[in-house]
C-alpha cells in the first residue's frame, strides 16, 4: 500500500522512484525516464524540493566494506520525561557518531537506536558512554545477525 499526497502525480512518483534507486542520474536520463522535457523535469524537481519532499542528494555506502560490521539496535526506557531532561538525552546521544538513527518511540520503551560498530568492544564503548553520560531506567541491545532488507526505497 502506497500513500497518496495531493501534491503528487504520476510522473512526480515516477521521478521519485528513479531518483531513489539512483539519485546520479543526469537531468537528461531522468527526462527520457519519465517522459518529459529537461525543462519540465527541472520544474518538476525544484517544486518538489520546495515543497520539502526532496530532502537532498546522498549515497549509500557499505558498513562492512568500512570497517562497520556490526548492527545492534538499542531500546531505552527512562523515567525522566522533561523537555530539559529530552534536550540533553538528545545532545548526548547526537554526539555518538555509531548512533546512525534515533527515534522516540511508543510502547513499553521510549527510544530505539541504530548502532553501528567495527565489533563488539567498539559496540561497548558506545554502550558505556550512552549509560554514562544519562539516568536511564533499562538499556536493552538487540544484536543483529543479518540486515534482510535495509536503506529500502520509499513505497511511493
Amino acid at each position: 500500500m502506497t500513500p497518496k499526497s495531493k501534491n503528487l502525480d504520476g510522473i512526480d512518483r515516477k521521478l521519485l522512484n528513479a531518483l531513489q534507486r539512483d539519485s546520479t542520474l543526469s537531468q537528461r536520463a531522468l527526462a527520457d525516464t519519465v517522459g518529459l522535457s529537461q525543462n519540465g523535469c527541472w520544474r518538476r524537481l525544484a517544486r518538489l524540493r520546495s515543497l520539502g519532499i526532496i530532502k537532498g542528494h546522498t549515497i549509500r555506502l557499505d558498513p562492512a566494506e568500512l570497517g562497520l560490521g556490526l548492527t545492534v539496535f538499542v531500546m531505552i526506557r527512562t523515567r525522566h520525561h522533561s523537555q530539559d531532561w529530552l534536550d540533553q538525552f538528545r545532545h548526548e546521544v547526537l554526539a555518538v557518531p555509531n548512533v546512525i538513527d534515533m527515534y522516540r518511540i511508543a510502547g513499553d520503551y521510549d527510544y530505539i537506536l541504530k548502532v553501528m560498530a567495527v565489533d563488539m568492544n567498539g559496540f561497548d564503548q558506545v554502550y558505556q558512554r550512552l549509560i554514562g553520560k544519562m539516568d536511564l531506567e533499562a538499556v536493552t541491545s538487540l544484536i543483529t545477525m543479518e540486515a534482510i532488507a535495509d536503506g529500502r526505497d520509499l513505497p511511493l
